[in-house]
């Protein structure tokens, strides 16, 4: 006869509602888990975003790219400006067969020279026309790499918070097994089982063990993941907020994203750019003019003789010139007409371009909110399951007791219960993210649209407007310096989980303040 002996479990209580939900939570008492350490949260998702916005080596790298970007504006204009060039040289002649009592033997000679290009065949107007239109282009693939990798921070931090979830709760499970293999090994002792079942509870032991192991790596990959893009440790990470501005259906988010996503613009401005090109290369056909002036000092260098005095030849000379240059092109091997027909290829090119990258962002604003939606729904369908299993598991152990379920049965519901919270929290990291991917292809996840602080925002028109007009040769920039952090004195991340006071059923910080994901 078997003894009524209840195997010693983790009594779970009701879930919350979830933040993606957009409800309150429920009136539960938000408690750690058993053993569990916890700390206040040392970083917020704010905290991870700014941050990343400041010292990321991919956001640096594409601002330094769009700083070279505006310089192409004043490259252009300076073609349409005055050139002022000073010549110089001396000569001393050793030998000179030709040479006669006029010839003077040395020469130093000073020139200075103006030029004006007056009609280029509208080439320079269309070339600052192409490079200003490049800098607007430049200027939206910036806010679509700054959306990129707020992207990628969200998706680190949540990848943390879900992982460090997954570690608690196999933890509490490794710890739940292990007792029920010491209740097992009693109950083996005084006869009540088998050693099939102590064998049972060994095995779920240890695979439960490789488990938490598995779990443990996958925390440190994400850990340093978050290193990478964000350049700090995590730290305890608070829950992140509930997004804002999420679109009631698909047509609406597809619509948004083709009005603003950053992306398709830069592809149309590019589009628009090339098409200036064109105009440039069939200037090449036209005739070019120009104005120009100049003056030159000769001085002989006291190697004019008395004859050559005598003979009328001065010391020194001055000379002034002004004219007018008129080039014609008549015929240059087909060249221009290559170049017109490569920028035609280009313009194409870029005009394809534009319809490749909005079907991107329609396939990437749909697939979102499919992504967003079906985690919504898995989101209630694993807070169901987590509610049956804790009630079969209960079950099934008061069952256990009068020797109507085995000690399998009773495994089977706790790895049931495992499986379901897991991935109760692995819906919640999939709805968030999701949604910030949706917010990012509807172009609302921007910098301006996070509430960072006035003075950390990044604007790519102040080094335009500093360098737009210069004309100065020898006004240059200070050498380059690093403004991306280096990770390289950033310790090595442990599968350690110290958090926030915790969900007692998905071992996930909480806060009763706001929606929680």
């Amino acid at each position: 006869m078997r003894l009524n002996i209840l195997l010693i479990g983790v009594s779970l209580v009701s879930l919350g509602a979830p933040a993606f939900a957009q409800t309150a939570p429920s009136g539960r008492q938000d408690v750690p888990a058993p053993g569990a350490k916890t700390a206040a949260p040392t970083t917020t998702l704010q905290d991870a975003l700014a941050q990343a916005y400041a010292t990321n080596p991919d956001i640096q790298t594409q601002r330094a790219n769009q700083r070279a970007n505006d310089e192409n504006v004043p490259i252009a204009r300076s073609q349409g400006l005055p050139g002022l060039n000073a010549t110089g040289s001396a000569n001393d002649s050793l030998y000179n067969t030709n040479a006669t009592a006029l010839t003077p033997s040395r020469q130093a000679q000073l020139g200075i020279n103006l030029s004006q290009p007056i009609y280029s065949g509208g080439s320079i107007r269309n070339s600052v026309r192409a490079a200003e239109v490049r800098v607007n282009a430049g200027r939206a693939n910036l806010r679509g790499a700054e959306a990129d990798i707020f992207t990628q921070t969200v998706t680190a931090y949540l990848n943390v918070i879900r992982d460090e979830s997954i570690v608690r709760l196999n933890q509490e499970n490794v710890h739940v097994l292990e007792v029920n293999l010491q209740a097992t090994r009693d109950r083996f002792q005084v006869g009540d089982l088998t050693r099939t079942d102590v064998a049972q509870s060994e095995a779920r032991l240890a695979l439960a063990q490789s488990q938490l192991r598995s779990a443990e790596a996958q925390l440190i990959g994400s850990r340093e993941t978050y290193i990478q893009v964000v350049g700090t440790p995590p730290g305890v990470l608070a829950p992140p907020p509930a997004l804002p501005n999420l679109p009631q259906d698909v047509q609406t988010a597809e619509q948004v994203a083709l009005a603003n996503n950053p992306f398709l613009e830069a592809a149309q401005l590019a589009r628009d750019a090339s098409r200036y090109d064109t105009r440039v290369a069939k200037a090449g056909r036209l005739p070019q003019v120009s104005v120009g002036a100049g003056g030159t000092y000769l001085n002989y260098l006291g190697s004019v003789g008395d004859i050559g005095r005598r003979a009328g030849l001065t010391p020194t000379a001055t000379t002034a010139t002004v004219g007018v240059q008129v080039s014609l092109p008549l015929f240059q091997g087909g060249r221009p007409a290559a170049q017109v027909r490569q920028a035609q290829a280009r313009e194409g090119a870029a005009i394809e371009t534009v319809t490749l990258t909005e079907r991107g962002v329609i396939a990437q604003a749909r697939s979102a909110y499919a992504s967003y939606q079906a985690a919504l729904r898995v989101i209630e369908s694993s807070r169901t399951a987590v509610q049956a299993n804790q009630l079969s598991l209960e079950g099934v152990r008061a069952e256990n007791s009068v020797g109507t379920r085995t000690i399998l049965d009773i495994l089977n519901a706790e790895q049931e219960l495992l499986n379901s919270q897991v991935q109760y929290v692995t819906a919640e990291r999939d709805a968030y993210v999701a949604g910030f991917s949706l917010l990012a292809s509807m172009g609302r996840a921007q910098a301006k649209d996070l509430n960072f602080d006035s003075r950390l925002l990044y604007d790519p028109s102040v080094n335009y407007a500093r360098v737009r007009n210069r004309i100065n040769d020898w006004r240059d920039d200070k050498a380059p310096q690093p403004v991306a952090t280096s990770t390289r004195s950033t310790p090595a991340q442990s599968a350690e989980v110290i958090g926030a006071p915790l969900d007692p059923t998905l071992q996930r910080p909480v806060d009763s303040d706001r929606p929680n994901p």
